[in-house]
């Protein structure tokens, strides 16, 4: 009789206990510096070994409503990563930064809703899937950067390359992607008009997974949103098909994906999940946000993590979310 291995692996990750998973009765620090510690080591995040100064491709200031600053940076030696930044033309000021990751698309253009670059050209954006228009429509400095498997990152998308390569070398793509997050927080030192004090990263599915786990190593990011994103591993990555990219090697003998807010607070955290998600099973991650709100009442700070309900499936909600990402953004 032939062996269901998938459902008997399910099985097998749902008896897991973390040994790091998040206890109320223990000490909140110890449990932050071993639980960041072990990410650290899981993750293999590239260590920095250049200049991340932006480079300046190309300035932009047709558009009646934002100017635009086309510049990429050195993340780790001989890989430069391209990046578009948006700025409000009735700017004043330093502004708050949104940094924008787009999921699996096309690539990062979709968030500025035209076909690829050098192209001008207009394209439908479905799933309110254009973050940095909004966000600069919204007052923010907003930057749509290339995540590596994708677009000008990745020959039209190879995550699946990419991941298994890594793996020779004993290295993550999720941990490249945030090294690419941590790099690009270093450049835009270099643009005065940016309120360091003031980051936030938000992004969609692949987007917001990588929203979340650079949130938990990167302290200067003030606000993390992620959407359809935020779940538990084994009720989504580990019962259902998701790409190879956010895929951690043993991450689940150490941690669940809510214990990790234990590295983001005390600093914010908004979750968007769609109610009819097929990726991000709702109830699931409805309950995964319980264990974020005990961590975030141990940290202190209750009023600082939110979960955002949309109606639909896996996509972003820009109506019910970006009015808590402002509150958040602007609060102490």
């Amino acid at each position: 009789m032939a062996i269901n291995l998938f459902e008997r692996n399910i099985a097998r990750l749902r008896v897991i206990k973390p040994k790091f998973s998040f206890d109320p009765t223990e000490d909140f620090a110890r449990q932050r510096t071993q639980l960041s510690e072990k990410l650290l080591e899981l993750l293999k995040i590239p260590q920095a070994d250049c200049n991340p100064t932006p480079i300046i491709q190309h300035e932009d200031n047709s558009h009646p409503d934002y100017d635009e600053i086309r510049f990429t940076f050195e993340s780790e030696r001989g890989i430069f990563v391209p990046a578009h930044l948006l700025l409000p033309k009735n700017r004043c000021g330093r502004l708050p930064l949104v940094i924008c990751l787009q999921g699996h698309s096309p690539g990062m253009h979709v968030s500025l809703a035209r076909e690829q670059y050098p192209s001008k050209t207009p394209m439908a954006v479905e799933g309110d899937r254009d973050f940095c228009i909004q966000a600069v429509g919204r007052g923010y400095a907003a930057i749509a950067v290339e995540q590596r498997g994708f677009a000008e990152l990745g020959l039209g998308g190879a995550c699946h390359e990419l991941y298994f390569q890594l793996a020779l070398m004993g290295r993550t793509l999720i941990g490249e992607r945030i090294r690419d997050v941590i790099s690009l927080i270093d450049a835009v030192e270099a643009f005065p008009f940016i309120d360091k004090n003031r980051i936030g990263v938000m992004g969609n599915s692949g987007g917001g997974t990588s929203a979340y786990f650079a949130a938990c190593v990167d302290e200067r990011i003030k606000v993390s949103m992620p959407s359809s994103s935020f779940c538990t591993f084994v009720d989504a990555w580990g019962s259902i098909r998701h790409c190879c990219c956010g895929y951690v090697p043993g991450i689940l003998e150490y941690m669940e994906m809510p214990d990790m807010a234990m590295l983001i607070a005390p600093r914010h955290l908004v979750a968007v999940n769609g109610i009819a998600d097929n990726l991000q099973p709702f109830a699931a991650a409805k309950s995964a946000f319980e264990t974020v709100k005990e961590i975030y009442k141990a940290a202190g700070v209750p009023q600082n993590c939110d979960f955002v309900e949309g109606s639909q499936g896996h996509r972003f909600y820009a109506a019910e979310a970006w009015p808590v990402f402002d509150r958040h953004i602007n609060g102490n």
